[in-house]
């Protein structure tokens, strides 16, 4: 009898299913989105039980679809986007409120508190390795407890569960009888102490967090317990292998030496560098995590996200009009003028990690009345590479560690030209994964290794679909560099 692996990928825009082989290999994928709730004050919000939902209709239907027997199910591995906080009551099982979604600043007003007590804010991110932000967990719990009358009804008859998406899904999954959380899901959650990784109670006291309204933290390879999918399956198997989703493609891409590092490109991107088994406090603007306890053995990463990736060539699209679909950039690129100077700092939202100018807005430099719509085009491109490139750059700094590759995966590595032009920046060759679906995969293979299915060589199954070498001369490579970094600086200069 055959034996397959449901990989369950819980993202910000919807669920995705996929049914992994017992060689590795993806033979189904179905995805079900659900609605992103926004208030009129901006609030970002999810519906956990909708999401609970589509988790178990995606599970079932992409066996469905292939005609494969349920009982040659051997076990479940999740991924989910990171950051997104859900409380329930454990006595009903339900929601107290909707979901406050990793992208929501609601909780703005908690950091500012937080950060009046003296050495509030350095504690925290010395015990978490997070700068104290609304981006995380700690203050949209303590913005739910402050502010929703059945959160606190829940907590003061012992009954609050508060956990990041990987939390309510194995809750989900396992019909209320397990609370539980990785250690990569954890370490973002800006209340998990990154050297004696357990739950911080200082660092929780600061929020008003009581550790018992936390789940167990759990290794990332471990059982978290068992599931039926709500009947589906004849007998319950496993969950194995739950990631968040960025370090879940971490693992995919096969990162696991320290110095290796990932870039996920879609709307933003995610830049991870796996920095081995010691913690490493950034001192350049990142952002320290763990990848992933597995096995009993915790490994650390540093961590920077670009806000604006793809998300440059929607604004292209939508915005400006200046091309009808993203494909037509690499052309445009390659056609433009290979002396225009011109720089878009894409920060329209700010610019994020290392630079952290929340007030900063988009501008761009070195127009020219030769300047058209191809050499416009290519530097808002290269604002891309450009963005991952600072990041990388202060990985470098801070693990002491040269970049020896590049892995990425996403949409935007289709992109020829900005892939060469990444690799020029960077010094280094860029592996673009051949299969997009890598944190779904680094879910589904996690699980398949514990179960004994294979081993971590499976994260070769689809190998490469190209590797980019660096060709750019070193004196033009400094001079576009430093033509950024000006860019970059007049930027953060010009906020009022």
């Amino acid at each position: 009898m055959s034996r397959y692996i449901i990989g369950i990928d819980q993202s910000t825009q919807g669920t995705k299913g996929l049914l992994v082989d017992e060689g590795g290999h993806l033979i189904n994928r179905l995805d079900r989105p659900h609605k992103q709730i926004v208030s009129d004050a901006g609030w970002v919000s999810h519906d956990p039980s909708e999401i609970a939902a589509n988790v178990l209709a995606v599970a079932r239907a992409v066996v469905e679809e292939t005609g494969v027997d349920p009982a040659e199910i051997a076990g479940v591995g999740i991924s989910n986007q990171l950051e997104t906080t859900v409380a329930w009551d454990a006595r009903t099982g339900e929601p107290v409120c909707d979901a406050v979604v990793w992208q929501c600043a609601r909780a703005q007003g908690v950091c500012e508190r937080v950060s009046q007590v003296a050495g509030a804010a350095e504690l925290v991110c010395d015990r978490t390795g997070l700068v104290l932000s609304p981006y995380y967990p700690a203050s949209k719990i303590a913005w739910i407890i402050e502010n929703i009358p059945a959160a606190r009804r829940a907590a003061d008859r012992g009954d609050l569960r508060l956990g990041t998406i990987d939390s309510w899904v194995v809750w989900t999954l396992t019909g209320g009888r397990e609370f539980r959380c990785d250690y990569s899901n954890a370490s973002r959650t800006q209340l998990f102490n990154l050297q004696t990784l357990t739950w911080d109670a200082e660092v929780c006291d600061l929020f008003g967090i009581d550790t018992a309204w936390l789940p167990r933290v759990t290794d990332s390879d471990a059982c978290f317990g068992m599931t039926d999918l709500g009947g589906f399956l004849p007998t319950p198997v496993p969950i194995h292998g739950v990631l968040g989703d960025s370090h879940a493609a971490l693992f995919a891409q096969g990162c696991f030496e320290r110095g290796m590092a990932k870039a996920t490109l879609g709307t933003g991107s995610t830049v991870m560098m796996n920095v081995g088994t010691e913690f490493v406090p950034s001192t350049h603007g990142l952002s320290s995590s763990l990848s992933w306890r597995m096995g009993g053995v915790a490994e650390y990463v540093l961590e920077g996200n670009v806000t604006y990736a793809g998300a440059v060539k929607t604004w292209l699209r939508d915005d400006l009009e200046l091309i009808a679909n993203p494909e037509e950039v690499t052309d445009l690129c390659y056609a433009a003028n290979p002396e225009s100077r011109v720089y878009l700092v894409p920060a329209f939202t700010g610019l994020g990690a290392p630079h952290w100018c929340a007030e900063a807005e988009a501008c761009a430099f070195g127009m020219t009345r030769a300047t058209g719509r191809a050499e416009f085009v290519k530097a808002a491109d290269e604002s891309i590479a450009f963005q991952i490139f600072d990041v990388i750059d202060a990985m470098s700094e801070d693990c002491g560690a040269a970049l020896s590759e590049l892995r990425v995966d996403g949409g935007p590595t289709r992109d020829a030209y900005l892939m060469q032009f990444e690799s020029d920046l960077i010094e280094a060759p860029v592996r673009i994964a051949s299969n997009d679906e890598m944190s779904g995969l680094g879910a589904a293979w996690t699980c398949g290794i514990a179960l004994g299915l294979y081993t971590r060589d499976v994260v070769d199954t689809y190998g490469a679909r190209g590797v980019v070498e660096p060709s750019m001369p070193a004196e033009e490579r400094h001079e576009k560099i430093d033509g950024w970094r000006h860019a970059v600086r007049a930027t953060m200069a010009y906020v009022y």
